[in-house]
């Protein structure tokens, strides 16, 4: 068969694979928000925290950030680098941090908005495997790296890049983050998140995106461009590359993602509320410190509290745990009125029934508590050690019905239905009525993977499971991909860019 004609058969099925998927346009919540406590609970959450902060303190393992705090007046051991705050302080401090905020990529018509009723998705992020049914589990490679970006520009459900979605182990750490940003940026024009891990790979980032931007820089610094996240390294520890890179972000007004890992019974106390007291002092006082170098730092507040299993101390997601913890997270959020960040996490080693219940129990968690930004919402398995082509289709699925569900459910008179109910009656059925044939085709909701058939036709049609079309669906997305318009100077000066950083070594390492 001649190419061009594969080509037009080609395209003929990814309109099959993507056609029904919901419009670009980044979703709010219409349902309220789940309250899993009390607002007496929730404050006596908060005043636990501050007792934390001010009696037991914080370590910050990053001398500038202890300057910032010894001149604001907090109480600094310079031998332990452990911080003391007074309560009042900090509580002024949160004052600053606004409770909503847009993102503005290349693409201004990309842009999300954090905060309020607003809520987007980010795929996964940062795992160093891959898997896939053709292939198995292997180490993330470039190409690996390259097809999930293309899969996160092709799903609409999908609103921002919010991490490398698999490590690309074939690059050396030392230039990864320029192929990884140069890729994401030429194949996308979704937000973009840089890495807190070191001087050179937050400023690498923020100069690609900005020269990707066409904007110079006193321009493309006064709105906020892209994110990044950092992790307290819990129990009650903040390190120095991550506090680097989120000082450096709040310098510029960008916005800082706040994240203790909080494991119950392992680096957090064995209760729920023990563990979020752990995370909430953890993120007050990094809020403080960020407001101090800069108030009005665009902030989310950042959960990934969950529980380990006591029987093998391995972390557990999607748990009923993790389900009351990020519902209390998102009551503490507005508690403060700070946008928050939850996450799609499972601990399954395959893409099947456990990877689904656990990544639903996971998304109801966040979405129940009003999460604004969501995390690893699609293709995270094995605790978030492995990316999965198959789950990430699956996923994406589960995404489209979340933000399906929360759209506006119309009640007008037509809606209501009266004469539709009169012309049928007691003996007639609803397929051949007016009011059905004037709405069938958008009627319902269209699913992307689901398989509706009966069993006879189901076995027909090749009798093929969901992680099986899941794979059909996502090698047709990738066969007719192609990247989101990069203007050709702009991509001549980022080659230039990478060229030049690559000549110099790019980030120092440690081997």
């Amino acid at each position: 068969m001649r190419r061009s004609a594969q080509k037009k058969l080609n395209k003929g099925r990814v309109r099959s694979a993507l056609a029904g998927q919901l419009p670009w346009e980044p979703p709010s919540y219409t349902d309220p928000p789940i309250c899993a406590v009390s607002d007496d609970e929730i404050e006596a959450i908060h005043q636990a925290s501050l007792d934390v902060i001010e009696k037991i303190g914080i370590q910050f393992l990053n001398e500038e950030a202890l300057d910032v705090l010894r001149k604001a007046g907090c109480d600094v051991d310079e031998q332990s680098q452990n911080v003391k705050m007074d309560r009042q302080w900090v509580a002024s401090k949160l004052t600053h941090a606004p409770s909503e905020f847009t993102i503005t990529p290349r693409n201004a018509t990309k842009a999300i908005t954090i905060g309020g009723r607003n809520f987007c998705f980010g795929q996964v992020a940062s795992p160093p495997n891959v898997m896939d049914l053709d292939k198995g589990r292997r180490p993330g490679t470039r190409k690996d790296y390259q097809d999930l970006i293309k899969l996160t520009q092709a799903y609409n459900c999908l609103h921002t890049i919010c991490g490398y979605p698999v490590e690309p182990m074939d690059l050396h750490a030392s230039v990864r983050h320029l192929h990884c940003f140069y890729d994401a940026l030429t194949l996308s024009d979704k937000v973009i998140h840089v890495y807190s891990l070191g001087k050179e790979r937050v400023e690498d980032g923020m100069e690609m995106i900005r020269i990707a931007s066409g904007l110079p820089a006193d321009e493309f610094y006064k709105t906020p461009r892209l994110f990044t996240n950092i992790n307290s390294s819990s129990p009650l520890k903040h390190d120095y590359p991550m506090l680097d890179g989120a000082m450096r972000m709040a310098r510029l007004g960008q916005p800082v993602v706040i994240t203790p890992f909080t494991l119950a019974g392992a680096m957090a106390p064995v209760t729920i509320v023990g563990a979020i007291v752990q995370q909430n002092a953890e993120t007050l006082a990094a809020i403080a410190l960020l407001q101090e170098i800069n108030p009005g730092t665009p902030i989310i507040y950042g959960a990934f509290t969950s529980n380990v299993d006591m029987k093998t101390g391995a972390p557990a997601f999607g748990t009923p745990e993790y389900v009351r913890a990020m519902q209390i997270s998102g009551q503490m959020a507005r508690r403060y009125n700070l946008p928050w960040r939850g996450s799609n996490a499972n601990a399954s080693n395959a893409p099947d029934g456990q990877a689904v219940w656990e990544s639903a129990f996971s998304l109801h968690g966040a979405t129940s508590g009003h999460a604004n930004l969501i995390y690893h919402s699609a293709g995270w398995l094995e605790g978030g050690l492995s990316a999965s082509f198959e789950k990430f289709v699956m996923d994406c699925e589960m995404l489209q019905q979340v933000i399906y569900t929360q759209k506006p459910i119309s009640v007008t008179e037509d809606d209501l239905a009266v004469d539709a109910i009169k012309e049928v009656g007691p003996d007639g059925h609803f397929f051949g009525a007016e009011h059905t044939q004037s709405r069938y085709k958008d009627a319902f909701y269209s699913p992307l993977l689901s398989d509706w058939s009966n069993y006879e036709a189901w076995e027909e049609a090749g009798a093929l499971w969901t992680h099986q079309r899941a794979s059909v669906q996502y090698k047709t997305i990738l066969n007719e991909f192609e990247p989101a318009p990069l203007d050709a100077a702009l991509t001549e000066e980022l080659d230039s860019f990478v060229a030049r950083r690559l000549e110099e070594g790019g980030a120092p390492t440690d081997f």
